[in-house]
């Protein structure tokens, strides 16, 4: 929504004020400059990236259009997975996680939360440490160190397409540039004809240039940003299961365990303490 928001008031304010200050809209009409920029733009991102990376890309900047990936709720059942898997460990023991672990879809624990088991990365990433701790025999230290890197490896993955609208972006004003020279070169072509025609050219090669940083600044430039934030909010989750995991296996009961895990979201979507209590006991 915002980002619907957001672009509308860019596009109202800078043509708004070209018209108010006497600009004609017709004169910003050059489909083939549009051609040039687009398209030039379009054909050095698909060089550029691999096919993974594209296919992301297009997915993330749809995605703003919906809501955040995780809300509270979310979280409220991610902690409340974690306490039901570190109650299991606690009382039944270590080995008893081996039947929720191999099949999450099959787990009573597991799909207890449909919600979550759709999120593949997040159960993945659960299951496979759970499997370390059940069967690597691991101290904490080495754990912890392990999972930072496996962390790291996925937000490297999850900006690619963010790093990759950004380069975009940066790229925008050099193509609004050849776009514009292209125009002064259809000029020079006119030089001693009709100079209404010249002006025009003149000033679609100027369009061409304004398209340029207009849609770099304007709206693929933000559009990566947001991209990228919604990256580092997302990762939330898996930094949240990380520290919980850490915590248990230090020793701490089910419940300070999920607390740790608590402590590591967000302000905006970090369930309060009571509601948290409140939904496990409702739960139980």
């Amino acid at each position: 929504m915002f980002v619907i928001i957001g672009s509308i008031v860019v596009l109202v304010s800078v043509i708004g004020g070209f018209v108010l200050s006497h600009g004609s809209l017709l004169a910003l009409w050059q489909p083939y400059e549009v051609l040039i920029i687009i398209g030039g733009a379009l054909g050095a991102f698909v060089v550029a990236n691999p096919p993974s990376v594209l296919k992301a890309s297009f997915a993330g900047v749809l995605g703003l259009f919906k809501g955040p990936t995780y809300g509270k709720q979310d979280y409220v059942d991610l902690l409340s997975l974690l306490y039901d898997l570190f109650s299991v460990m606690r009382k039944e023991g270590l080995l008893a996680l081996e039947e929720h672990i191999e099949d999450p879809a099959s787990s009573p624990v597991f799909s207890a939360y449909p919600r979550l088991i759709r999120e593949h990365h997040l159960i993945d990433f659960l299951t496979d440490c759970l499997r370390l701790i059940v069967g690597g025999n691991m101290n904490a230290h080495e754990l912890e160190a392990l999972l930072d890197v496996e962390i790291e490896t996925h937000h490297a993955e999850a900006e690619a397409p963010s790093l990759a609208v950004a380069k975009v972006a940066d790229a925008m004003p050099g193509f609004g540039i050849v776009a514009a020279v292209l125009g002064i070169v259809t000029t020079m072509s006119q030089l001693g004809g009709d100079t209404s025609r010249i002006g025009e050219h003149i000033a679609g090669a100027l369009v061409g240039t304004f398209l340029g940083i207009l849609l770099s600044y304007g709206f693929i430039g933000p559009l990566a940003a947001a991209m990228e934030a919604r990256v580092q909010e997302d990762g939330r989750a898996f930094e949240c299961v990380k520290v919980a995991l850490m915590a248990s296996l230090r020793g701490y009961n089910p419940m300070i365990a999920v607390e740790f895990g608590r402590k590591s979201l967000s302000s905006r979507t970090r369930p309060t303490f009571q509601n948290l209590e409140g939904h496990l006991k409702a739960a139980r």
